[in-house]
């Protein structure tokens, strides 16, 4: 089993650097590249302003987020639930950056970008060069539903970015019940339960007509010495 965490941040501006801060992380489990219902989600006070331009972007103001938790209080629950799992993320240098500077400053250790990130930003420019690579771009490219997408949301970023990073390693058929996490083994057997699937008329297969063999076998004649007609 392979478990991997697609996260994302929101922020009160680009640079941590400059003072700017965390105030909204969300974090989705994948199991097998599919997503799970495990998921992290939390609002942080940024102990600062939040910038106009920003509250643009994501919508929260200060106001939001009075009364919740600073980063020093959710880093452990944080980092309990990614664990030692790789980390995927639209732009990862971004939000690594972020959740580096705020464990940093509440004391706890960073973490390791070059072993543990997966950029799928990186991932469509290599599949798509020179194209958008945007999250909401992707999301149009793979037909996937942005209608609930208005101001940046994390946790419903991360929704969407988990369908995209299905498609940026190849896709799957979905409604097929293939394995992974979502399908459950037989209680007694111990394999994966039969899917039936119900609603679908079956296509009739009817067997070829007369003058359809007819021309079969005018066909096969023209052949040069065609091996399925030789004796044994």
């Amino acid at each position: 089993m392979s478990r991997t965490i697609l996260f994302d941040t929101e922020t009160t501006g680009l640079d941590p650097v400059q003072g700017d801060r965390v105030i909204e992380i969300a974090a989705l489990e994948l199991v097998n590249d599919l997503r799970t219902e495990n998921y992290y989600h939390v609002l942080i006070n940024p102990e600062r302003d939040i910038p106009a331009e920003a509250t643009r972007v994501h919508g929260f103001t200060l106001d939001d987020l009075k009364g919740k938790p600073i980063f020093a209080q959710i880093a452990d629950d944080f980092l309990a639930f990614v664990g030692d799992s790789r980390m995927i993320a639209h732009n990862a240098p971004f939000d690594f950056k972020f959740i580096n500077a705020e464990l940093k400053n509440c004391g706890r250790a960073e973490l390791d970008y070059d072993s543990r990130a997966i950029d799928t930003v990186i991932m469509a420019r290599k599949k798509y060069p020179g194209m958008p690579a945007s999250l909401d771009a992707l999301c149009r490219r793979f037909g996937i539903d942005l209608s609930e997408r208005g101001t940046h949301n994390a946790l419903l970023d991360c929704r969407l970015l988990s369908d995209v990073y299905v498609e940026l390693i190849g896709g799957r058929q979905r409604g097929l019940g293939l394995a992974g996490p979502e399908r459950a083994n037989d209680a007694e057997t111990g394999r994966p339960k039969r899917r039936v699937v119900t609603g679908r008329t079956p296509r009739p297969m009817a067997p070829p007509e007369y003058e359809e063999l007819e021309r079969h076998k005018a066909f096969i004649a023209e052949l040069n010495d065609p091996l399925w007609l030789r004796e044994g």
